[in-house]
């Protein structure tokens, strides 16, 4: 009999807050985002149910309609796949967080459509720790300049950093990735750059989210281990 979300979710959670007490953190700075890509809303509504707060897409149509369907429940919705700037005045309009902002031409655009609508929105820098060429994210030598001038934009606040590293099967390869990131992040908190408050770190997922949190993941991105194996995209 297949295991159910109910009980998938627990044993995340309750996965989290052992790595973050042994780090000696407090299992509430660590936020889980369920990762419900292909995910039908139907078994989103579940995992709701069961004590999910928070969901990440990575597609805005399919996103649109889940939103919509869902929309009597109370869910911070996270966008964390590559957004392409023609699809920025429908994030805008969706989703609290973008962890997927990786250059200046899609931060000029998010920034002209939240303004036009009147919000400031919440934005991660997504940074190519790793450098792969496959992989999206601004380079690591220049971030730290991007985020100068996101800081410059009105309708844009910049809440910290996602990464996504190469993958490994041993966890532990990825952790000075993680470690990276979290070095980064400190250098730019020590500037106080206006509109920028650099206290996320979206970094971890279903096979490294407990390295990432013991390096000081805040958000991490978990769905294989909460909806099981995805087949296909919904």
């Amino acid at each position: 009999m297949p295991e159910s979300i109910q009980s998938r979710l627990k044993r995340v959670k309750e996965r989290i807050e052992a790595v973050a007490l042994s780090s000696g953190r407090a299992p509430k700075t660590v936020k889980l985002v369920a990762v419900s890509k292909t995910v039908p809303a139907d078994r989103i509504l579940a995992a709701i149910k069961a004590g999910v707060t928070d969901l990440g897409e990575n597609y805005v149509q399919e996103a649109r309609e889940k939103i919509e369907a869902l929309r009597a429940e109370s869910i911070f919705w996270h966008f964390i796949g590559h957004l392409q700037s023609n699809k920025a005045k429908y994030a805008v309009r969706l989703f609290d967080l973008i962890h997927s902002v990786d250059s200046l031409k899609l931060a000029k655009e998010l920034n002209k459509r939240a303004s036009a609508i009147g919000k400031v929105q919440k934005i991660l820098v997504q940074v190519n720790i790793s450098g792969e060429a496959t992989k999206s994210g601004i380079e690591t030598e220049r971030a730290v300049d991007l985020v100068r001038q996101i800081g410059l934009f009105e309708s844009l606040s910049v809440c910290g950093f996602m990464t996504m590293p190469p993958y490994f099967n041993a966890p532990d390869k990825v952790r000075p990735y993680f470690r990276a990131l979290k070095e980064l992040k400190d250098i730019i908190r020590k500037e106080a750059i206006p509109n920028v408050d650099m206290t996320e770190l979206s970094m971890g997922m279903t096979g490294d989210f407990e390295a990432a949190i013991e390096e000081g993941a805040t958000l991490v991105r978990i769905g294989t281990a909460i909806f099981g194996e995805r087949t296909s995209r919904a």
